[in-house]
């Protein structure tokens, strides 16, 4: 399956977290308010299991703005 947005296969998506290589579900988009123009979105992927922690580690500095699917990463918030 191909991404639309990016040309991206859905199977090269994996979880960023360290050392995983999951497949990922999740985009958790952030912004770190310090370096990004408030609408800059960064993402962060998440398979199931680490969908927590790397939400939690992005919430702790106040840099989380929204989780949502993967496929629908590149929507507006």
């Amino acid at each position: 399956m191909t991404d639309e947005t990016t040309g991206e296969t859905t199977d090269e998506l994996q979880c960023s977290a360290k050392g995983c290589r999951a497949d990922a579900v999740w985009a958790l988009r952030w912004n770190n308010p310090k370096i990004h123009t408030p609408d800059r979105r960064k993402i962060w992927l998440a398979c199931d299991e680490h969908r927590v922690s790397l939400s939690a580690f992005l919430d702790r500095r106040d840099f989380l703005k929204d989780v949502v699917p993967v496929a629908e990463r590149e929507r507006p918030a």
